[in-house]
């Protein structure tokens, strides 16, 4: 195992394997239709596989290898996503999206080179998220206001969850702190980012860590970020306290999109330039694609969190190496 596989003191699933199937059909029902309404969003179709060279698939830090594969009838390969957090945003070109108006979709994806432990699998399900907005609109406050309307849906779903299954006591906290990476950095200057996560989010309950993907003053990144889909500054991650694993827990990555100042801004600072050979990077520096906020949330991560499980592999059916398997079943933990 490359992470390291956490098995709580004296762990036992609150639910039994037939509650839990039910658990998270009722989570992913009420949550989507939760957030459709907070964010005004309609629930549309996505691919599952795009073609390799059309600069629409996620690439992540860049490093991560996708899965692909050749076509019989087609030439060249196509690739599985890795997110869609690129193609979001020619779908609301295409579609014919105004300010105000936005899309949410089921994204299913294959990240071969992840490293699995607690939180972690190579199969990852999300609602990917993406909302037309103006440029008055591309403002901090205007992203708090976003992230708070997430979290109101979390916590509306743990409510109706709870109130179902009496036994799931864990409350979530509803009122969200805001903090950059460089003020955490500057809070715990000798922690390792994880570490500093896990700190300010157990003492807050709910935090919105922003500002991630430039580097901090001590000359490292927090935390990696692609450069042409993020605003650097104008994006963040939202972590609850998980008091299973006793860690923070990110259940969303989501931010302000690049415009044409900042693409080109990140693309130079990662050396990534070449990437404006692609028609998605030209429609966004000479203005085609239209502004937009989006993010991504994660499904198996919810229900994780919701349903306390101490494993992701509780809740999603997924690969998994064979010593973990080994030491959860050890455990008591059953994974799907």
């Amino acid at each position: 195992m490359s992470r390291t596989l956490y098995i709580p003191e004296g762990y036992k699933s609150s639910l039994t394997l037939r509650e839990t199937q039910h658990a998270i059909k009722y989570i992913k029902d009420i949550f989507q239709q939760a957030l459709s309404i907070v964010l005004t969003l309609d629930r549309v179709s996505a691919p599952l596989i795009v073609r390799q060279g059309s600069g629409i698939n996620d690439d992540l830090n860049g490093v991560e290898r996708k899965v692909d594969f050749d076509i019989k009838e087609i030439d060249g390969k196509a690739e599985v996503v890795q997110s869609l957090a690129k193609w979001k945003r020619m779908a609301l070109y295409r579609y014919g999206y105004e300010p105000g108006e936005g899309i949410y979709t089921d994204m299913e994806a294959i990240r071969r080179d992840d490293d699995t432990d607690n939180t972690h699998s190579i199969f990852v399900d999300q609602w990917d998220w993406e909302k037309v907005i103006t440029r008055e609109k591309r403002t901090e406050e205007y992203l708090k206001d976003a992230v708070r309307n997430v979290v109101k849906a979390v916590v509306y779903t743990k409510r109706k969850v709870s109130h179902r299954y009496p036994v799931l006591g864990d409350r979530i906290t509803d009122e969200v702190f805001f903090i950059t990476t460089q003020e955490l950095e500057d809070m715990y200057p000798d922690k390792t980012p994880k570490e500093r996560e896990d700190l300010i989010t157990k003492e807050h309950g709910t935090v919105f860590l922003m500002k991630i993907g430039g580097k901090l003053a001590s000359g490292e990144k927090h935390d990696g970020r692609a450069p042409d889909y993020d605003d650097w500054a104008l994006n963040g991650d939202i972590l609850f306290w998980d008091s299973v694993l006793d860690r923070a827990l990110e259940i969303s990555s989501m931010g302000i999109r690049v415009d044409e100042t900042s693409l080109k801004t990140q693309l130079a600072e990662c050396g990534a330039e070449d990437r404006m050979q692609y028609r998605y990077h030209q429609m966004i520096a000479d203005g085609t694609l239209p502004l937009t906020i989006g993010g991504g949330i994660g499904q198996s991560r919810l229900c994780m969190l919701l349903l306390e499980k101490a494993h992701i592999g509780e809740v999603q059916s997924s690969v998994w190496p064979e010593d973990m398997i080994e030491k959860c079943a050890e455990a008591g933990i059953t994974l799907l």
